[in-house]
């Protein structure tokens, strides 16, 4: 195999995921392999993340390609991807050698440490959202790994607050996520706060009158949803309920990142000259 391995390593926490799409764009590298994701041009091409298995043991071997499946999912899409490079994360220089040599690659021609890139600020700010918040960066948008982390609270707010003042990444590179192996545990979104996102992201909406029903669906890609609604008869109908899907859909994803499979939406009460009908 014709491909040119380098690695980015330093202990976990430090920010090596978060300055990996930099350092790969500077040094002209095509691909990366970092928690048991390959990675190239923002898109997750092929693996499974570290930072969803349930526990810290599990979380290791999954970035390591302990898992024999997964190990030859992403050498063979190392392969089909006709890579001319490829940068792995790691946090040790044996780390790093024995990913490559498990996905079939050829040695690491070279290891850059993350202190070569950041500076002591840099990496204590890094390992401080880690050890206090349970932060971890996936070098991928939101949108690239939503399905895979169903029932995750991803966090691209974040991203948002950061692109006036990071100068170190374009936007819309990555995404924060708290594992369940986290010490802090996992976020939880109850059914009762989407319903009081959705109902009052709809109430600017011309005929909508009010939310009957909110059922949450979880399924084991995201979440469906069943809404009832009051509507307006003055109003046109079928371009209320349309507005509704479509608002429910951008406020809950802008404010939860979850992953929604399906919106179903029906009237289930009508407004005629302020009586409610069903």
């Amino acid at each position: 195999m014709h491909i040119k391995v380098y690695a980015l390593v330093g202990p976990s926490g430090t920010g090596k995921s978060h300055k990996s799409t930099l350092l790969a764009s500077d040094m002209g590298i095509t691909h990366i392999i970092d928690d048991g994701l390959l990675i190239s041009e923002n898109r997750v091409i092929a693996g499974k993340s570290a930072k969803k298995e349930a526990t810290k043991i599990a979380s290791i071997k999954r970035a390591i390609f302990d898992d024999n499946d997964h190990r030859k999912e992403v050498a063979k899409a190392i392969k089909a991807s006709k890579a001319d490079s490829i940068l792995i994360l790691g946090t040790s220089d044996k780390m790093v050698n024995e990913i490559a040599q498990k996905l079939e690659m050829p040695p690491v021609q070279k290891i850059i440490r993350i202190t070569d890139i950041s500076d002591e600020e840099e990496i204590a700010i890094a390992t401080k959202s880690r050890q206090e918040k349970g932060k971890h960066v996936i070098p991928v948008p939101t949108f690239e790994i939503k399905k895979d982390f169903a029932g995750y609270l991803l966090d691209p707010l974040y991203i948002f607050r950061r692109r006036d003042k990071s100068k170190y990444e374009p936007d819309g590179t990555k995404t924060i996520v708290r594992p369940t192996f986290s010490y802090l545990g996992g976020y939880t979104i109850s059914n009762n706060t989407l319903f009081q996102i959705a109902s009052y992201g709809c109430t600017a909406i011309n005929g909508f009158e009010g939310m009957t029903r909110f059922r949450v669906i979880n399924k084991p890609e995201g979440i469906a949803l069943e809404v009832n609604i009051t509507v307006n008869v003055d109003y046109d109908i079928i371009e209320t309920l349309r507005q509704v899907q479509q608002k429910i859909f951008d406020v809950l994803d802008f404010t939860t990142a979850l992953n929604m499979v399906r919106i179903d939406v029906t009237v289930k009460s009508i407004m005629i000259n302020g009586e409610v009908y069903t």
